[in-house]
């Protein structure tokens, strides 16, 4: 029961006491709500297709094509892809889904990248919701504290995605075969396969860790001209890193089904010479 003598509430973040009295949450008019639950559903929908996918061990080679989720496939249980990329550093005690060796590294760079953050955090922690809109939390630690300290392993993660993403070139280049393994066709997957490289090495390339192995630390860009120009062109791809974050996220999901519904029988591959 009130007695009249309790203290006064403390008030944190927004609402605090040197902050302007105003009590509505937010002044916002338009529907702001509509982008934060886009993103939502956009990640949701891509972490149930690519957890289906990545435990399904199953339908992810049709030659010449290899999903992207399983390449390069790293165990002994994997489908025999000729010419593919076949590493076999882990021996038959790995039952489980090859894919599941391989997607800790791009996912992990995803998981950590700039973008990805401010993306989730506001999708599903609502830390904030949208810009001028008070979050929930009664406090705010930003990420100097387990787990989210975490996020500062992206630059490390960086550095695996390189390696990945130049085996996918080389999946790619496999493309330009036909089921014979016999060089010098092209099919509709070879072009979804193009366009999907493209677009991972954009993303990767414009990554803000990226950028600052390009030109962080110098204080001279005139002593470092090649520095320099590696500096700007980058700098040029981050301003659409959001784009291509998503881009990029959606085309290789686009291949993984594509060679899920060619090995499945369901389509076969249009020849386009």
């Amino acid at each position: 029961m009130a007695t009249g003598t309790e203290p006064p509430r403390q008030l944190t973040g927004v609402h605090d006491g040197s902050r302007a009295a105003i009590a509505a949450r937010h002044l916002r008019t338009d529907r702001w709500w509509l982008a934060p639950a886009a993103t939502a559903a956009g990640l949701l929908a891509f972490i149930a297709y690519s957890t289906w996918r990545a435990f399904a061990n199953a339908d992810y080679y049709a030659a010449p094509y290899v999903s992207p989720f399983y390449s390069p496939c790293l165990a002994e249980n994997c489908r025999e892809m000729r010419g593919g990329p076949n590493l076999d550093l882990f021996g038959s005690w790995w039952g489980l889904s090859p894919a599941l060796l391989i997607l800790v590294f791009p996912l992990g760079f995803r998981l950590t990248c700039y973008y990805y953050r401010k993306a989730y955090y506001r999708g599903f922690w609502a830390s904030p919701p949208a810009c001028a809109v008070a979050e929930p939390h009664t406090k705010y630690t930003g990420e100097t504290r387990f787990p989210l300290i975490l996020q500062n392993v992206h630059r490390y993660f960086f550095y695996t995605a390189l390696p990945v993403a130049g085996i996918l070139t080389y999946d790619t280049v496999l493309t330009f075969r036909n089921d014979r393994y016999e060089w010098g066709h092209m099919g509709l997957g070879t072009l979804l396969f193009v366009v999907n490289i493209t677009l991972i090495w954009a993303y990767t390339l414009s990554c803000h860790s990226c950028r600052h192995i390009m030109g962080g630390r110098l204080r001279h860009f005139s002593k470092h001209p090649v520095r320099y120009r590696l500096w700007g062109w980058v700098s040029r791809l981050n301003t659409r890193h959001m784009q291509l974050a998503w881009a990029s996220l959606i085309s290789v999901a686009l291949c993984d089904f594509y060679v899920y519904l060619l090995a499945g029988g369901t389509i076969t591959d249009p020849r386009i010479f």
